[in-house]
């Protein structure tokens, strides 16, 4: 029960949501205009695999090092 509250994978959870979001919209909705405000660069395609990127590490990190309760600390 206690991994559920975990906030690791509650962050990871919003970064990935949002990732996919950004990825979705640098691939299939990045206009011409867009990359001129910007200077040629796609944010939404780089900003969210750095989004996913981090997913994976901050998942990985829950799933390496998961929480403990200690022993007593139910009562």
């Amino acid at each position: 029960m206690a991994r559920l509250f975990d906030l690791r994978w509650i962050i990871a959870l919003l970064f990935g949501v949002y990732g996919v979001v950004l990825l979705v919209l640098g691939i299939g909705f990045e206009s011409d205009q867009d990359r001129i405000k910007t200077g040629g660069f796609n944010v939404n395609l780089w900003v969210g695999i750095g989004m996913l990127v981090f997913t994976a590490l901050m998942a990985a990190w829950a799933l390496i090092r998961p929480v403990r309760i200690p022993d007593g600390a139910d009562t």
